[in-house]
């Protein structure tokens, strides 16, 4: 489990999961490396322009047997509070009761255990996520876009992942501002991540 970098978003946290067939035949676990994880958000402002944001601290891991595909035990905790979207007088809004209410529900978890590989490097895993008190399913579309020995610094084993999904957020209760159309109920949630292996 690990911190998240403020120069490394949506979540789920969450959530991430390759898809890969290699010589290695048995299962490993890996953690989203700090310092090369996004995890980023995007909504509908009044029908002009998507809004940006990220968050800033947040813990994942996951065990992956990339001879088999198969994926279990993945949890990404998110620290609600350390959202960021380059606006201080938003951000305050978007920390009280409207929209996440760190106050009452400081995290949001993503968890899944299995997904569904649609060829060698992409597929979709089908999780839950855990959000202001309510769990709802989330699916996120996922790419491998590497995996190898990290060339330096900590030479581990390393995947890289890229993944998406749209969260509603009249699902969670999460209602202001959805009926009139000011904010979008629809969020974008954009994962981009190095995943380290630890056994």
């Amino acid at each position: 489990m690990v911190r998240f970098a403020r120069n490394s978003l949506i979540l789920a946290g969450i959530a991430i999961i390759p898809f890969a067939q290699s010589a290695q035949a048995e299962p490993h676990r890996y953690e989203l490396d700090p310092e090369h994880t996004t995890i980023a958000f995007m909504v509908d402002h009044l029908g002009y322009a998507d809004t940006l944001g990220v968050f800033l601290e947040f813990e994942g891991s996951f065990t992956y047997d990339m001879d088999t595909q198969k994926l279990s035990d993945l949890k990404v905790t998110v620290q609600t509070a350390s959202v960021e979207s380059f606006n201080e007088a938003r951000d305050n809004h978007v920390l009280n009761k409207d929209f996440l209410d760190v106050a009452n529900h400081p995290v949001m978890t993503f968890t899944a255990n299995g997904g569904t590989p649609a060829d060698d490097t992409s597929g979709v895993v089908e999780g839950e996520l855990t959000l202001l008190g309510k769990t709802q399913p989330l699916k996120l579309d996922v790419t491998l876009n590497k995996a190898a020995k990290y060339p330096f610094g900590h030479g581990r084993f390393t995947l890289g992942i890229s993944a998406q999904g749209v969260v509603k957020r009249s699902d969670f209760g999460m209602t202001y501002a959805v009926e009139n159309g000011f904010v979008g109920d629809d969020v974008q949630v954009i994962i981009e991540t190095e995943a380290w292996r630890v056994d």
